[in-house]
């Protein structure tokens, strides 16, 4: 296998793994458990695993005001508030509709990043930002799209989670990470996050203890975990081995794979406009995902960000 071959087929996996927690998140909240709840076991785990990784390399972040107050901001924009609409919306709407708006990121963040100053307005890419909008109008517009037509409010829950990750990216990319490696900044969010986590999930009756032997809500949730983690540290050694233009390619992968794992495991199966919006939603991010080396947008939920990967963990 040449270098490019295995590159890839690393990309591949980066993307049939990140896809896969999208009906991963349909089976955690199928016996009840409370968004608070998955979040914070999510933040805990993910937080012991890169914690792990980090002490053995001997380069866990240094904490002073600036670093907690910058690992707060990605805590709350990049993991409690976005990742507790999808599990709460993941209640309401099929697993593959759930996939398809995760990847409207690039929509979102190419308007915010003009109103920071941060980029240039582009016809192709606003076309792109009007494709991206017209995928969202076909699944909610048409009554064939969704099951029940009284699923479509719950787009907009759905939609606040890549609106929060396209606010962090700009956040980030503006005005930096305070000298820390994006695995570094991951474990310092999910550290602060599941502090934060915690109480919210207790005072809305939400805190839970998995099950063992797990039954599959739990089995769920702890390959949710492993996967963010595993999968994350992955990309920022590929952004670093080929390059963000190229690791930004799993983008199409995320939304794709998260579509294919829906039918699969869920059994779900989707009208014709929701096909179509799929493909303009790809056609979109296609035109909007700038040609440059900083994506404008992260890939998938679980890259906390438009972080650098300068940690030396390349």
């Amino acid at each position: 296998m040449t270098d490019k071959a295995g590159l890839l087929a690393i990309l591949v996996a980066l993307g049939a793994g990140w896809g896969l927690t999208t009906p991963l998140i349909k089976i955690a909240v199928s016996t009840g458990y409370g968004h608070f709840g998955l979040v914070f076991w999510q933040l805990a785990l993910g937080a012991a695993l890169l914690g792990g990784i980090l002490v053995a390399r001997g380069r866990l972040p240094r904490l002073t005001p600036g670093t907690m107050t910058f690992c707060t901001m990605i805590a709350v924009l990049g993991t409690i508030v976005p990742n507790s609409a999808s599990y709460r919306s993941a209640v309401e709407l099929p697993g593959g509709i759930m996939a398809i708006v995760i990847s409207t990121v690039p929509m979102f963040a190419f308007p915010i990043a003009l109103s920071l100053g941060m980029d240039r307005f582009s016809a192709l890419r606003f076309a792109g930002l009007a494709l991206g909008l017209a995928g969202v109008a076909l699944i909610a517009l048409p009554e064939a799209s969704l099951p029940d037509p009284a699923m479509a409010p719950w787009l907009l829950v759905a939609l606040v989670a890549p609106f929060c990750y396209a606010v962090e990216g700009n956040v980030v990319a503006r005005w930096g990470t305070w000298g820390m490696g994006p695995v570094q900044v991951l474990f310092g969010a999910s550290l602060i996050g599941a502090f934060l986590a915690l109480p919210l999930a207790l005072a809305t009756g939400q805190a839970f203890v998995p099950a063992f032997p797990p039954g599959p809500a739990d089995a769920a949730l702890l390959a949710i975990g492993v996967i963010h983690a595993t999968v994350y540290a992955t990309y920022v050694w590929l952004v670093g081995r080929a390059g963000s233009v190229f690791a930004a390619q799993v983008s199409y992968l995320v939304t794709g794979f998260g579509v294919v794992w829906s039918m699969v495991l869920l059994g779900e199966r989707y009208a014709f406009w929701i096909w179509l919006a799929l493909a303009l939603m790809l056609a979109g991010i296609a035109l909007v995902q700038p040609r440059r080396s900083v994506p404008l947008a992260p890939p998938a939920p679980a890259v906390q960000g438009a972080l650098r990967a300068d940690d030396g963990t390349t």
